[in-house]
């Protein structure tokens, strides 16, 4: 059996407004996995109720009982942050870098 390899570099697509206009639906983001950061960057964790959802937001602050603080760029969208579910207990990378997808242009008749 071959081992399991977990690459260093993961590429996430963004799927909702809560870190517009920082973020995109459509928009891409390189993430290195990694369990720390600093405060102001871009990071991703799970969601504490469901851990198969990946969430991306900017880490406030690491928080003295354990776990990270986490905020959405767009509270107006009724964003789900750490305001709404308190801290996350482990981040599985920070972002890297964000890129959009080219358009497809076709050749029209």
């Amino acid at each position: 059996m071959k081992p399991h390899v977990r690459w260093p570099l993961v590429r996430v697509a963004v799927a909702e407004l809560s870190m517009s206009p920082v973020l995109e639906p459509g928009d891409w983001i390189v993430v290195l996995r990694a369990k720390t950061a600093r405060p102001g960057q871009l990071v991703i964790a799970r969601h504490p109720a469901q851990p198969e959802m990946l969430l991306v937001k900017r880490l406030i602050r690491r928080v003295p009982e354990g776990g990270w603080y986490l905020l959405s760029a767009n509270p107006a969208v009724a964003a789900v942050d750490s305001r709404r579910f308190g801290p996350v207990a482990a981040l599985e990378g920070r972002v890297l870098f964000r890129y959009r997808r080219a358009p497809i242009i076709t050749k029209q008749a």
